[in-house]
């Protein structure tokens, strides 16, 4: 029997404690390379852990429900023939995220209950912050933050999730094995201060001191039947993002109603011609809204921008990534295209169908949902007028659209019967103003009504 090897998880970003929803084989299973072994869930994907080489499954070292992370090993393979030894380390290769190369790769995670080496050979040097990048403000050192004892049990990843929704660690009570502390205990907790049951501990203006009335407890059942259906694992993860998200920023919703007669004619037009060329494209208007939009953001650089760690400075983008929410079974999830400035329509409606299969089948990994600065949530295929669409930190705005409609419209002689699409533009008013959402509504709409300014 030939040596076996170990399959590990590769680089799935910035996750820890993932856990398995699926086992893909069982032992004695023959594997292709790159065929998936199990699948993870994160908070807003599933993703699959190839196979490194082809081989005989012997061993799986992962149950369902059990947390994994990068570096963690899920099944001891003995390689076919033809497998590539080079190719059957101990490491999976990296997930091939479009900015993968950009990014220091992190450090094999122990297991758990598994102490970390502590060779010096062995130890890997700390990778050095990116240039540009906001850093955290000043921590005092003291015996709370310094004592083995004093200090919370929680995985870095849970720690960051736990400073984002600005939550005292100290506060929270760990479930798991040890006291450990987990995402969910994270949410949990918050969700008691957001009812007022509990106190934040975060520093002034963090969001602690809301002072809310406790959320009420009522029997339904005494009224009449019910049924409970639990909810799925994205939209649990996300609802206390979504709390933090309106709670924390100061929205304001400005809307505006778009003319989009002639590009609605030139789309058909153009979809009749890709229908002709059988090229595979078909162009929706949220193509063209991304594409608009991204000209808007460029005469508006403040709407493509994100408030420091301290809150005190901006930090403008310099490219332009844009998200789209994506219904799926499972929840809302929202798929970014990269460098829109740099694509025509036709490319960014490809890669949105693209983003868009991959959503539906659970297939998108975090380099599918990371980095995007400006987001749009169109809800035209189902109707409504308008809508108030809650921004998503740290981004600074989002565009909401809603069903267009024919409506009569004074050309300065006579009413003409024109499609009419209403936008709901929602900011983050610490950082922009009520005339400048005003101005970037007014530019959107404009260049909707006529694509060509956008070349100006």
């Amino acid at each position: 029997m030939a040596d076996l090897k170990e399959a590990r998880v590769p680089d799935i970003g910035d996750y820890d404690g993932v856990p398995v929803i699926e086992l893909l084989v069982a032992v004695g299973d023959t594997v292709s390379q790159d065929q998936g072994l199990v699948t993870l869930e994160s908070d807003k994907a599933t993703m699959e852990v190839p196979a490194p080489f082809a081989g005989v499954v012997r061993e799986l070292k992962v149950k369902l429900g059990d947390e994994l992370a990068e570096g963690s090993v899920v099944a001891l393979i003995e390689p076919s023939d033809g497998a590539d030894a080079g190719s059957a380390k101990s490491e999976a290769p990296a997930a091939a995220a479009p900015d993968a190369a950009a990014q220091p790769k992190a450090a094999s995670r122990p297991e758990e209950g598994e102490k970390p080496a502590t060779h010096p050979e062995s130890a890997p040097a700390p990778a050095p912050a990116a240039s540009g990048e906001p850093k955290s403000p000043p921590v005092a050192f003291t015996a709370d933050e310094l004592l083995p004892d004093k200090v919370p049990y929680a995985s870095p990843a849970v720690r960051l999730f736990a400073r984002e929704l600005g939550a005292d660690l100290s506060k929270v009570a760990g479930s798991e094995r040890g006291g450990r502390i987990s995402r969910e205990d994270v949410q949990k907790f918050v969700k008691g201060v957001m009812s007022g049951s509990a106190p934040m501990g975060a520093p002034a203006g963090a969001g602690g001191g809301l002072n809310l009335l406790p959320w009420p407890k009522v029997d339904f059942s005494k009224f009449g039947e019910t049924e409970t259906q639990p909810l799925s694992r994205i939209k649990k993860l996300s609802g206390a993002n979504l709390a933090r998200n309106w709670a924390m920023i100061p929205h304001v919703t400005q809307h505006e109603d778009a003319d989009i007669t002639d590009l609605e004619a030139l789309r058909v037009t153009l979809n009749k011609e890709n229908e002709k060329a059988k090229n595979g494209i078909k162009l929706t208007m949220l193509a063209f809204l991304m594409k608009a939009s991204v000209a808007a953001l460029q005469k508006f650089p403040e709407f493509n921008a994100s408030l420091d760690a301290s809150g005190e400075n901006l930090v403008l983008k310099k490219y332009y990534h844009v998200g789209f929410a994506a219904d799926t079974p499972n929840g809302l999830v929202v798929p970014v295209v990269r460098d829109c400035d740099k694509k025509g329509v036709n490319q960014i409606a490809r890669e949105m169908g693209e983003l868009a299969g991959k959503a539906r089948d659970g297939k998108l990994g975090p380099a599918d949902m990371s980095g995007g600065w400006f987001s749009i949530s169109s809800l035209g295929g189902i109707g409504g007028t308008s809508f108030t669409p809650i921004v998503n930190a740290p981004e600074v705005a989002i565009l909401g659209v809603s069903k267009s409609s024919m409506k009569p419209v004074w050309d300065g002689k006579a009413f003409q019967p024109r499609l009419v699409l209403p936008l709901s533009l929602s900011y983050d008013h610490r950082v922009i103003d009520g005339a400048s959402a005003a101005r970037f509504a007014a530019y959107l709409s404009t260049l909707l009504g006529d694509m060509r300014r956008g070349l100006l």
